[in-house]
C-alpha cells in the first residue's frame, strides 16, 4: 500500500510545471518555465522512487525465501544475499519502517548496481556505426 501511495503521489508531482506559468516582470515576460519548481518536485519524486524500490526489493527477497530451493542466477543470488545482510527474513509480523529504511539505504548507496555495472563494462560493446 505504501508503494502504491508513493507511485500515486509521483503521478501528481509529474504534472507539468509549465502549465502553472504566470506572467512576471510587470507582464513583460508572459511565459516562465517554472524550472526551479519542477526541479524541486523531481527531488521528491526521486525520494519516492527510492522508497518504492526498497519495498519491492523486500517483497522480492521475502518471496525468494518462501520458495523451497528457488532457482536463482548467480547475480540474483548475490543481490538477494546483499538484501538479507541488511534486512533479515520476516518470520513474523513486525514494524517495517526500519526494514524499509535499510533497504532504501542499499538502493541509494549504489551497492546493488555496482556489480551489474562491472558486468556490463566487461561485455563487448556493439558496433553502432
Amino acid at each position: 500500500m505504501t508503494a502504491a501511495a508513493l507511485a500515486s503521489e509521483n503521478k501528481s508531482l509529474a504534472h507539468p510545471a509549465s502549465v502553472d506559468s504566470i506572467p512576471t516582470s510587470a507582464n513583460q515576460e508572459d511565459h516562465v518555465s517554472m524550472a526551479t519548481f519542477a526541479a524541486r518536485r523531481l527531488f521528491d519524486m526521486a525520494d519516492n522512487v527510492a522508497t518504492i524500490l526498497a519495498i519491492e526489493l523486500l517483497a522480492a527477497a521475502q518471496g525468494v525465501d518462501l520458495c523451497p530451493d528457488p532457482p536463482l542466477a548467480p547475480r540474483m543470488k548475490r543481490l538477494h544475499d546483499l538484501v538479507r545482510q541488511a534486512v533479515p527474513f520476516m518470520d513474523q509480523d513486525r514494524f517495517l519502517a526500519p526494514d524499509i529504511e535499510a533497504a532504501e539505504t542499499l538502493v541509494r548507496s549504489g551497492s546493488l548496481t555496482d556489480g551489474l555495472m562491472l558486468h556490463l563494462q566487461s561485455q563487448p560493446q556493439p558496433d553502432l556505426l
